[in-house]
């Protein structure tokens, strides 16, 4: 429980690492790496400063091998950002919105009154420069969401051209269907590949008949939030997660963590997804559901009587698979660990 303690009251900003021994006498045991200090261990006599020269500079959650034992190295994602490409009147409540719900908002536009609007507004950081120029200075991860809604259509596909060459968690992009077809179509004829083209999220926002600025931008917004509540991201540990461990209202209940570790193949989730299993059946978050799920809780379940932790291998390719309705095809393991 100090463990979750501790990551709760981390800085976001700051790079965190997890690294968990899954082999061994010491199996379960950890560290919390804040910005290269370790600020929290579960064993105080483990040298845990001979592991630091073998955590991955590529920052990718992974499976390592030191001295004969494995350990999985968890890159903990700092944040989510939102970047709005354009400061027109749809971008404004979206600023507003990304405030509220502690969104880090960068606001790209090339025209310094409405550079200085989108400031005005909150923004956290706002780039008053060309587009293609802004975007070169921004990287992208499995966190940023990308909000195109610019002034005009050759805009857009400048953006959306710098944008889809990027790690992202979300593209959105405004425009009427013959607008966005445009879009497309020329960027496939500029080699953008088309299953990235399919997956920008066009026209943007839910479908709820949004017709003022506001109105619009809190379509695109309830968009993000269910794209982000619905994966729970590569090595983040969700507020529902954390509420789950941490809650008075579960704290008398006994429960085990479950976290993909490794996947090879198509299976469902990535690596560093996570379910939380609590003694009564409830499960919070999902590693990807059907017979996979449902296997790993009864483990948990032992695992939690016995205070065990456990390595677990799943294969879903056989024929056994098959018949059990796990048709992915690929391998996961599994770290199930029961939290005191």
């Amino acid at each position: 429980m100090e463990f979750y303690k501790t990551l709760q009251d981390l800085d976001k900003i700051k790079e965190n690492i997890v690294v968990t021994i899954l082999t061994g006498n010491n199996i379960g045991h950890k560290f919390l790496l804040s910005d290269k200090e370790i600020v929290y261990t579960s064993n105080d006599k483990l040298n845990w400063n001979n592991i630091l020269p073998y955590i991955p500079e590529n920052k990718k959650s992974q499976i390592i091998t030191v001295d004969g034992e494995r350990l999985y190295i968890e890159f903990i994602r700092q944040s989510y950002n939102v970047v709005v490409c354009g400061a027109g009147h749809i971008s404004m409540p979206i600023i507003k919105m990304c405030k509220m719900l502690d969104l880090h908002t960068t606001v790209i536009d090339d025209r310094i009154t409405f550079a200085n609007n989108a400031i005005k507004e909150g923004a956290d950081k706002v780039l008053c420069k060309p587009f293609d120029e802004a975007l070169s200075e921004i990287e992208g991860d499995n966190g940023t969401f990308f909000i195109i809604v610019t002034r005009g259509h050759r805009y857009d596909q400048e953006c959306l051209k710098n944008i889809i060459k990027k790690e992202n968690a979300y593209i959105g992009m405004i425009g009427s269907k013959v607008r966005v077809k445009k879009v497309l179509d020329y960027l496939e004829e500029e080699e953008a590949p088309r299953e990235k083209l399919n997956k920008v999220f066009t026209p943007i926002g839910l479908k709820i008949g949004a017709e003022t600025p506001a109105e619009i931008a809190v379509s695109i917004m309830a968009q993000i939030i269910e794209v982000k509540n619905k994966v729970i991201g590569s090595s983040t540990y969700s507020d529902e997660l954390m509420q789950g461990v941490l809650s008075d209202n579960f704290k008398d209940i006994p429960k085990a963590m479950i976290t993909i570790v490794s996947r090879k193949g198509s299976a469902p989730r990535e690596v560093g997804t996570k379910m939380l299993v609590l003694k009564d059946g409830t499960l919070i978050g999902t590693i990807g559901g059907g017979c996979v799920e449902s296997n790993i809780r009864q483990t948990a379940f032992s695992c939690i009587d016995n205070q065990e932790k456990k390595l677990v291998r799943v294969d879903m390719t056989g024929i056994e698979a098959e018949d059990d309705g796990m048709v992915c095809g690929g391998i996961v393991e599994l770290f199930v660990e029961p939290i005191k």
